[in-house]
């Protein structure tokens, strides 16, 4: 790539970003500046006004598969620390995935690369912002998708891609940030994190009794959520240092998470889809060595929150489950335990967590799903690595959809999740084997996998394969198993552009399970759903 500077400034001509570029040489006296060479001309590289500062920044970062290096700043990670396994580009990490903290050993205050916060670089509230390490930044992701379905809804139990043949805007979503430095051993630190989003994908983050009538009242196609909402203390005298964070935040088990750039592909597995997505309570993660991380926590259960806690409603036709004029609003809405334990070898190439999460008496609850699972990553050299998840999930006392007079019993407003009550996307009824059951303990199990391939610094080719086994159709709302198989391609053009083609393929084993819509009251009629699609991240 030529590149030509004027006053320090980039005038590749229309377009750094995929036009032809116009070699200029820079007026007398005047030199070229690359800060990828040296770092102190970064900011007369990028001009004085914001919006000059703002684009420049992307063309700055073009083709390259990292920000410039400021040789003046702090090691990022403890010198005796396990090795980072990955980078990114082109993985969506570096560290092998564990939720519910801030990473522990290899996070510093103000770390992340931003084009808002370089163009902010300059002024006044950057400066301000700068001083006390708090950053804004976030990314717009929208995509598309060609499918076997027709539909509306149709491509589920398939997820991120609800709607098949269209064009959507998944997610807009702004970090607004401080990051604890967990580098250090010296002083107690803080953070928090705010994470506001809009776009079809607040559907799959929504919990019960947070602008849930969105979903749960309307189900509009659009919609905004807050998935996390936290503050964290740090404290690093506590043997290798213990993260206290309280607040709502994503679940700690998984490979994958709600926000896109956190994944390989566009689409999720049905693995992801159909578990824990969000707690709203405390979770402490302790170092014990910088081997071994320990996890417990304390939450008001999956996808619900804390004023939901005792909170009851009417009952107008009392029966076995029900059995009282009052019933809980969301029976999942209590008390929740977390428990995990993580192994990461001294090379980084291995790490194993071993997670129970959501806890608790097991009800059925609008999502109140008991997790016992297992997450394990291999690194087998720069260019592949694999990472696996197996779990079994379940919540007991799920109405039995077999049963007339349990059927009887939730159209007549019987259980919290009666139509009368939630119009829309309420959780399915279990499908029991025994239909002289009023209800039954409805349970799921997974195998997934991720085998990834890194051709450049900036190419990532994943292929994921997955057995999802719903037993009594609660999560899917079809009794059978799945298997799913998809190949992706995620391409950087620069840290901050990323787009991710990839293809999908799903069948049900043991009955119909696509092309049907449970809120339109349209039955599937597939058991296979062919999907292509491609999104596009920008960071901003």
């Amino acid at each position: 790539m030529k590149k030509a500077l004027l006053a320090g400034v980039s005038l590749i001509a229309v377009g750094a970003i995929g036009g032809a570029y116009a070699d200029t040489l820079p007026p007398m006296g005047k030199t070229y500046c690359d800060p990828y060479k040296n770092y102190s001309c970064l900011d007369s590289y990028l001009g004085d006004d914001f919006i000059t500062r703002f684009i420049n920044y992307y063309r700055l970062e073009w083709g390259h598969e990292s920000a410039p290096s400021d040789p003046k700043a702090p090691p990022s990670r403890r010198a005796y620390w396990p090795t980072t396994p990955e980078s990114t580009p082109p993985m969506p990490f570096t560290e092998w995935p564990y939720g519910g903290t801030t990473s522990l050993g290899v996070t510093r205050s103000g770390s992340i690369d931003s084009p808002l916060m370089a163009a902010l670089g300059n002024t006044r509230l950057g400066q301000e912002m700068a001083d006390n390490h708090i950053q804004v930044y976030g990314w717009i992701n929208g995509g598309g998708n060609l499918s076997n379905n027709t539909v509306r809804g149709g491509n589920a139990p398939a997820a991120y891609d609800y709607n098949p043949n269209t064009v959507q805007l998944d997610q807009a979503v702004v970090y607004i940030e401080r990051l604890p430095d967990t580098v250090q051993k010296d002083h107690v630190d803080w953070g928090f994190r705010l994470a506001p989003i809009f776009g079809e994908t607040y559907r799959y983050t929504t919990a019960y009794g947070l602008w849930s009538n969105q979903l749960l009242n309307h189900n509009s196609n659009y919609g905004y959520d807050l998935p996390m909402a936290y503050g964290e203390v740090f404290v690093p005298q506590l043997a290798e240092g213990l993260m206290i964070r309280f607040g709502r935040f994503i679940s700690i088990p998984d490979i994958e998470a709600q926000l896109a750039p956190n994944n390989y592909m566009y689409s999720h597995s049905m693995t992801y889809t159909f578990d824990n997505f969000t707690n709203t309570g405390i979770q402490l993660t302790l170092a014990a060595t910088k081997n071994w991380l320990i996890q417990a926590g304390l939450t008001a259960g999956t996808e619900s929150v804390p004023w939901h806690v005792g909170a009851t409603i009417a009952n107008p036709f009392p029966n076995p489950l029900y059995p009282n004029s009052t019933m809980l609003k969301d029976p999942g809405a209590q008390p929740s335990g977390t428990l995990g334990i993580r192994y990461t070898t001294d090379s980084g190439n291995d790490s194993i967590n071993v997670i129970a999460n959501g806890i608790n008496n097991g009800n059925w609850g609008y999502n109140n799903l008991n997790w016992y699972g297992v997450t394990y990553y291999h690194r087998f050299n720069d260019q592949w690595h694999i990472s696996i998840e197996s779990y079994d999930l379940h919540q007991n006392n799920v109405l039995n959809q077999n049963n007339p007079a349990a059927l009887a019993a939730f159209a007549a407003g019987g259980t919290p999740f009666s139509p009368q009550y939630m119009p829309f996307n309420s959780p399915f009824l279990a499908q029991c084997s025994n239909p002289g059951l009023f209800s039954c303990t409805a349970e799921s199990r997974s195998f997934l996998w991720y085998l990834n391939y890194s051709p450049t610094k900036l190419d990532n080719i994943s292929w994921r394969f997955e057995w999802f086994d719903d037993v009594e159709g609660q999560r899917t709302g079809t009794k059978t198993n799945y298997i799913e198989t998809g190949l992706g391609w995620q391409h950087w053009f620069s840290p901050q552009i990323e787009i991710r083609p990839e293809f999908s393929f799903y069948r049900s084993l043991n009955g119909f399970a696509f092309n049907g819509n449970s809120n339109l009251g349209i039955a599937p009629n597939k058991s296979t759903a062919l999907i292509g699609s491609a999104d596009i991240i920008i960071h901003f």
